[in-house]
């Protein structure tokens, strides 16, 4: 298996599941209640012009999210 890496390290066109957060509080609340919990599979569907946000396929749903917060989702490809 893959080393965790950044969720913010997917490129558009990438895949990868969901293996752990490194946040607290009301920010992991946040990234659970979106469905950013272990085992998920998640897609990187495109960045906006600027890199920031970044559009993902979690769930069925499409989620955008800055770079502050996808950071603080592991990922294995």
């Amino acid at each position: 298996m893959n080393e965790g890496i950044s969720l913010t390290a997917l490129r558009p066109g990438q895949r990868a599941v969901v293996c752990g957060l490194s946040a607290a509080g009301e920010t992991r609340r946040r990234l659970q209640d979106i469905g950013l919990i272990s085992g998920t599979q998640v897609a990187c569907l495109g960045r906006s012009p600027l890199g920031d946000p970044s559009a993902y396929q979690i769930r069925g749903a499409v989620i955008a999210l800055r770079d502050e917060d996808s950071g603080r989702v592991q990922v294995t490809l």
